[in-house]
């Protein structure tokens, strides 16, 4: 059976893929490890891949970390690069997102604020279903605010413009967080929102079953 290496995207660890269907593959997620202080998103890439031991890997990336797998498989042309709800180069973010980068508010906002459930609820997650916000909330609780302030940060001064040709990306159509009109994807999920690997399990499950097992891309 084939190993898939998982990044989950800020904040949250492998309990974000607890709903999809990865019995076609060895699911292996990899650990956050603490950032060095103003440390940039491709350094910490490198670094976070010394978990992959093999070579030619199959990574699979959701939001923040599509964006770590995208520097991956810029590093490392043997990577295959699968990234879901997340962004391939800077132009792929909202304009609003400049505005973090100079005036940087977050660094300033409490912690607490930070792991409100229902804050991020609202504005651009939206799980859906009793276990899904279970699931979701506990995710917020356990979050390490240092580390997303400093994720924040480096999300914020990501300048990459480079699409590496060994990466697959795929979309939701409904997303709030990365508008769909602002990305080119390669596959898209009707009404998909950011959080599509928890409320659109069966047809992301299917469609990487369909990418890795395959090895269409």
């Amino acid at each position: 059976m084939k190993k898939v290496y998982f990044i989950s995207g800020l904040g949250a660890d492998k309990r974000a893929f607890s709903f999809l269907d990865l019995s076609f593959c060895e699911p292996i997620f990899i650990d956050w490890i603490p950032p060095i202080k103003n440390e940039s998103l491709s350094a910490y890439a490198v670094r976070l891949k010394e978990q992959i031991k093999e070579t030619d890997p199959i990574v699979v990336g959701v939001s923040f970390g599509g964006m770590l797998a995208t520097e991956m498989a810029k590093a490392d042309p043997t990577v295959k690069a699968i990234l879901i709800s997340s962004n391939k180069i800077k132009k792929e973010f909202p304009g609003i997102f400049l505005i973090g980068k100079y005036i940087p508010v977050y660094k300033w906002i409490p912690s607490s604020f930070l792991k409100r459930a229902s804050l991020f609820r609202r504005l651009f997650f939206g799980p859906k279903g009793e276990r899904q916000k279970k699931v979701f909330h506990q995710i917020l609780n356990d979050t390490d605010a240092r580390f997303t302030k400093w994720a924040i940060f480096a999300i914020l001064h990501w300048e990459n413009k480079i699409v590496p040709g060994n990466i697959v990306h795929i979309h939701g159509s409904s997303d709030r967080l990365l508008p769909y009109r602002l990305v080119k994807a390669d596959y898209t999920i009707n009404k998909g929102t950011h959080l599509m690997v928890m409320n659109h399990p069966v047809e992301i499950s299917e469609l990487l079953k369909k990418l890795i097992s395959a090895g269409n891309y």
